[in-house]
């Protein structure tokens, strides 16, 4: 390497292994060649990785150790892995699909998938990417990258494969690549908000990129099934619907269409069957219907081969139909050997190619993700307009060692950014909780305050439903005498005493600055249930009011909150405002590396919400 700096080379691939992946030694060797690479001007690929592969005819690089140059196509491959590489160029000969570009970038000690993502954007050969992942290191640059390239002018979209989804997983990647494994739940709500859409596995990979690559886009999300099997147009229905479709509703004249043009026996309904002796021209004539329909947005062709079935013609016949179709079409000829032919029709003349009709709806699902994500509309306020008092947060929090705070002091940093807090007070002794009682009202709780105690509850540090003077008087003197046993190193600093916060539903709203994306924040379902249910979902911070209501609807628990069978809806609009300042609280102080409201209860359409519990931790 440093020969070829000395020689004025500014491109350079490392294939070989041995570098940060196995160890200390190795990143020792690896920080060598980033420096050597920085002295000179390198721009490196690798090390640990498969190479380049260009198909530009200008060009036509194979520079790596696959065994054969792929099609010329309009998709780029980008892979941490190299060796998954080699499967995926003979996994792609297979099914005739093509690349404009192929980069194996190994263990990231120069070229990162950002910058190659940015290129890939300019590249006017590609026309989708793909990307296989172990770890990312570069989480907001990612983020800002990948919604460059996803909307806005000239959007592409991005798929991607992340590895490591199970703790195994994790540990696997993790030892592959040398690098830590950020959860599975944020790199979700990663991939999420920055425009990408998540593949299981190579094959909904490549199902999805064919569709997107050689298909128009869809109106929106409206399905017509035709098929010349019943069971298999049920079962495509299923999936349709259970991948968030909707099966299209033909108009009065689409139906009449078909019924002059199938036998009686047909079903003109979607599913359309065309029945098992259907020949080209009676799938063409049902094809061409439903197309012409405005409530189809786009089509899935189902066949099986049956004896009167000539599969090749019917392929000709799709493609006659799909050359002037304006909208998208997928086929799903079921079997092996003898729809074999058929097939090598579709996919020379483009048309996706499925092997189950479950693999194409997963398939047009995932299109949809990219539709969606391209309508969706830009909120750039992220709370920025919200009243919050910043210097007043500051004065709490620059004081204060790291560690847990005090819940008076969490409850105080949460009232600077206007969280609904209940009236409260840290009483010295049980007469002064008594005397505030009378001030606020009845019923009232009990809660010890101690920089060593987080979890109350374990040591019966809280009382609830306490009714009167006398009540909170002995309450406050048990209370305090039981934990000061049962944690004699424990510091009682005093006691919380606020009013009972009515019955509502109980959610959290959390924050973990996580190491590679930093600020995430967390909200469902809460109280009790956290752990029990793990209904929540993830975003990162800052977000927008559009982000902090789609955070809402990705819960299950979303539904009460609007009011399931029969029950008043919740204030949802201050559950967002919650998740706005919160996202503005940790955003504006990198110190806080933890907080839990848990719950916040949340009243009925325009009664509010309090904060029942918070704890926050703070780094040094």
């Amino acid at each position: 390497l440093i020969q070829c700096g000395q020689k004025g080379i500014k491109a350079a691939i490392i294939i070989s292994a041995g570098f940060r992946e196995v160890g200390p030694a190795g990143a020792q060797r690896e920080q060598r060649v980033k420096e050597i690479c920085a002295e000179y001007g390198i721009s490196l690929v690798g090390p640990n990785c498969l190479g380049v592969i260009n198909t530009d005819p200008k060009t036509m690089l194979n520079a790596s150790f696959a065994r054969k140059m792929p099609a010329r196509g309009r998709i780029a491959f980008l892979s941490q892995s190299g060796a998954l590489c080699t499967a995926v160029l003979d996994y792609a000969r297979g099914k005739a699909i093509g690349f404009s570009k192929f980069v194996s970038f190994g263990n990231k000690a120069g070229v990162t998938e950002i910058e190659l993502l940015d290129y890939l954007h300019r590249d006017d050969q590609t026309d989708v990417i793909l990307l296989y992942l172990e770890e990312l290191r570069h989480g907001r640059a990612l983020i800002d990258a990948a919604r460059r390239i996803t909307r806005g002018d000239n959007p592409k979209p991005i798929l991607a494969i992340k590895a490591g989804r199970t703790p195994q997983g994790a540990d696997a990647a993790s030892s592959h690549t040398g690098s830590l494994a950020a959860e599975d739940a944020i790199c979700e709500a990663v991939f999420r908000e920055a425009g990408i859409v998540r593949a299981q596995g190579i094959e909904e990979l490549f199902d999805t990129a064919i569709m997107l690559t050689y298909q128009p886009m869809p109106a929106r999300d409206r399905l017509a099934i035709v098929t010349n099997a019943g069971g298999p147009g049920v079962m495509a229905t299923d999936a349709a619907v259970r991948a968030g479709l909707q099966m299209a509703q033909f108009k009065p004249q689409t139906t009449k269409k078909l019924m002059a043009s199938l036998p009686a026996a047909a079903n003109v309904k979607n599913p359309v069957d065309v029945i098992g002796d259907a020949r080209a021209d009676r799938y063409t004539a049902a094809l061409q219907a439903v197309l012409d329909d405005p409530n189809v947005d786009q089509v899935l062709v189902i066949l099986t081969p049956q004896s009167m079935t000539d599969i090749e013609d019917i392929a000709r016949g799709v493609c006659r139909v799909q050359q002037k179709a304006n909208k998208p079409i997928a086929c799903s000829f079921m079997g092996a050997s003898d729809v074999a032919p058929g097939v090598d029709i579709l996919q020379a003349a483009h048309i996706p190619h499925y092997i189950l009709p479950e693999w194409a709806c997963q398939a047009m699902a995932d299109v949809q993700t990219v539709r969606r994500w391209r309508q969706q509309p830009l909120d750039q306020d992220q709370g920025l307009s919200l009243p919050v008092d910043r210097d007043a947060a500051a004065r709490i929090l620059d004081p204060l060692p790291g560690g847990y705070l005090r819940e008076d002091q969490a409850l105080a940093v949460l009232e600077t950014y206007g969280f609904p807090v209940p009236q409260y007070r840290l009483c010295g002794d049980a007469d002064e909780a008594a005397h505030f009682a009378e001030q606020i009202g009845y019923p009232v709780v009990l809660r010890v305050v101690s920089p060593q105690i987080v979890h109350k509850f374990d040591v019966k540090g809280v009382r609830l439903n306490l009714t009167d003077a006398q009540a909170v008087k002995d309450a406050y003197r048990q209370m305090t005498e039981h934990v000061a046993r049962a944690l004699p190193q424990a510091h009682i600093v005093g006691v919380i005493c606020r009013r009972m916060i009515p019955a509502g539903h109980e959610l959290i709203l959390g924050v973990k600055r996580d190491a590679v994306f930093g600020p995430t924040l967390m909200f469902g379902l809460g109280g009790l249930f956290v752990e029990t249910f793990k209904d929540v979902t993830f975003a990162l911070a800052p977000i927008d009011a559009s982000a902090a209501g789609r955070m809402l609807r990705e819960v299950k628990a979303y539904r009460l909150l609007t009011g399931a069978r029969g029950t008043p809806p919740a204030d949802v609009p201050q559950i967002e405002q919650c998740l706005l300042r919160l996202s503005r609280l940790v955003t504006d102080f990198p110190r806080i590396t933890e907080l839990d409201i848990n719950p916040l209860i949340v009243g009925p359409a325009e009664r509010g919400a309090a904060v029942a519990d918070v704890r926050i931790r703070i780094s040094d």
